[in-house]
C-alpha cells in the first residue's frame, strides 16, 4: 500500500523590479509554474523593505538599477536582518550591469539572471527568463531534485564508484568548476590558495561574456594571482590563472612541451558554455594523472562526466560539501558518484590543495598568502 505524502508549499517569490513590464512578464512566468505562488511585488526596494514581513517570501528577485533605493542598497539592508533569504539579481548585460552584478553576489545575493536584450519579443523574452529563472529559484529553495527538470534523470544514470583516496603523485594543473555561489566562493578559495603556486590554475564560472573578464579582474585583485580572462594560444605558466570566456568552451591542450588554451565555440554542454566537463576533459588528455580537479558550489551536475575522465586518467577530485555549497549540485552530483577523493567545506579546501601539490613536488619557492605578506 501507497504512502500518501503531503504536498509541499509551494516557494513564495516577492518580484522587485521598476519595470511594470518585467514585473508582469516574471508574474505571469512564475505564476504559470505550480510549484511557486507570486506573492507579491514592489517598484523599488524602499517598498519592498516596508512590505517584507506581510510578504514573507521565500525568495526575492532584485531589479539592480531602481529609483529611490536601488537593488545593491536593498539587498545590504536585507542581510542585516536576513540573512539566509535567497536573493536572485535582474541585471542587464552591460559592463555597468555586470559590474553591478558582481558587487552585489559579494553583498550577499544568491544568484543572478540578465534580462533579455529585447523584451519587445515578448516570447523569446518568457521563455529565456522561464530557462534561466525558474531552476535557480528551486534550486536555491531546495526543493527535491525532480522539481528541476532533467536532473534526477540523469543521477539515476550515474554508475556509483567505491570512494577512494588517490595516491598521491605529482600534479601539473589545479582545474576548477563552479557555478551558482561561484564568485564568493572563489574570493575566499583564490586568496587563501595564495600567490607562488607551483602549478596552473583554469576556472570554469557559468557566466555570460563581459561577466568573466570582470571576474578574473576580481579574482586577481582579492588574491595577489595573476589571473586573467583565457585567450586562445596563451600559454600556461606556473602561479598564474585563467577564467573561461562567458560564450566559449575553453581546452588546455599539449604541444610538444607547452600547453596552450584553446577557446572554441562548440555546442553547449549540460545547457553551458563554457563548460567544465569540456576543460576537465581535456585537463586529462593533456596531463594524465598529474591533474587536480576541484567542483564547487553550483546547481546541475556539469564536471561529472570530466571527473570521470580524470578519475580514469589517475587525477585526483576534491568536492565541496553540502553545508557550505550555495546549491550542492555539481559538487553533489561527484560526490554521489563516488568520484571525490575528499569531501571538504569551502574553507578547509585551498589547505587541502597545497598539500596535495607540495606532497607530489616540494615547490621551488613558497606558497603566500596575503596574512603572510602583510607580517
Amino acid at each position: 500500500m501507497s504512502i500518501p505524502t503531503t504536498p509541499l508549499p509551494k516557494i513564495r517569490v516577492l518580484i522587485v523590479d521598476d519595470s511594470s513590464l518585467i514585473r508582469r512578464l516574471l508574474s505571469d512566468i512564475l505564476a504559470a509554474d505550480p510549484d511557486i505562488e507570486v506573492v507579491g511585488s514592489a517598484a523599488n526596494g524602499k517598498l519592498a523593505l516596508a512590505r517584507l514581513e506581510e510578504f514573507k517570501p521565500d525568495l526575492i528577485t532584485l531589479d539592480i538599477e531602481m529609483p529611490e533605493m536601488d537593488g545593491l542598497e536593498t539587498l545590504r539592508a536585507l542581510r542585516k536582518t536576513h540573512l539566509k533569504l535567497p536573493v536572485i539579481m535582474f541585471s542587464t548585460l552591460t559592463e555597468r550591469g555586470s559590474c553591478a552584478t558582481l558587487d552585489a553576489l559579494s553583498s550577499g545575493a544568491s544568484d543572478y539572471v540578465t534580462k533579455p536584450g529585447n523584451v519587445g519579443n515578448v516570447i523569446a523574452s518568457m521563455e529565456k527568463i522561464r530557462s534561466d529563472l525558474v531552476p535557480k529559484i528551486k534550486a536555491l529553495c531546495r526543493r527535491p531534485a525532480h522539481a528541476v527538470p532533467g536532473i534526477i534523470a540523469a543521477r539515476q544514470a550515474i554508475p556509483t564508484l567505491p570512494r577512494r583516496e588517490s595516491t598521491p603523485g605529482a600534479i601539473d594543473l589545479l582545474a576548477i568548476g563552479v557555478s551558482t555561489g561561484g564568485p564568493n566562493a572563489l574570493a575566499e578559495l583564490m586568496p587563501a590558495i595564495g600567490i607562488g603556486l607551483p602549478v596552473p590554475i583554469v576556472i570554469v564560472q557559468h557566466m555570460p561574456p563581459l561577466f568573466t573578464r570582470l571576474l578574473a579582474e576580481r579574482i586577481g585583485s582579492v588574491s595577489g594571482i595573476p589571473c586573467r580572462e583565457g585567450a586562445a594560444d596563451e600559454v600556461l605558466r606556473p602561479g598564474e590563472a585563467w577564467v573561461a570566456p562567458g560564450g566559449f568552451h575553453m581546452e588546455v591542450r599539449r604541444d610538444k612541451t607547452q600547453v596552450r588554451i584553446a577557446l572554441t565555440e562548440d555546442k553547449p554542454e549540460n545547457s553551458c558554455r563554457p563548460a567544465v566537463d569540456v576543460l576537465f576533459r581535456s585537463a586529462a588528455l593533456a596531463y594524465g594523472p598529474r591533474v587536480l580537479a576541484v567542483v564547487l558550489t553550483g546547481m546541475g551536475q556539469d564536471g561529472l562526466r570530466g571527473s570521470e575522465v580524470i578519475r580514469q586518467a589517475g587525477g585526483q577530485i576534491l568536492a565541496q560539501d553540502e553545508a557550505s555549497s550555495v546549491v550542492w549540485g555539481m559538487p553533489g552530483a561527484v560526490a554521489e558518484a563516488g568520484l571525490a577523493d575528499k569531501i571538504l567545506p569551502l574553507n578547509q579546501i585551498a589547505q587541502e590543495i597545497r598539500r596535495r601539490i607540495e606532497a607530489g613536488s616540494k615547490p621551488a619557492f613558497p606558497l603566500l598568502t596575503p596574512s603572510k605578506l602583510n607580517s
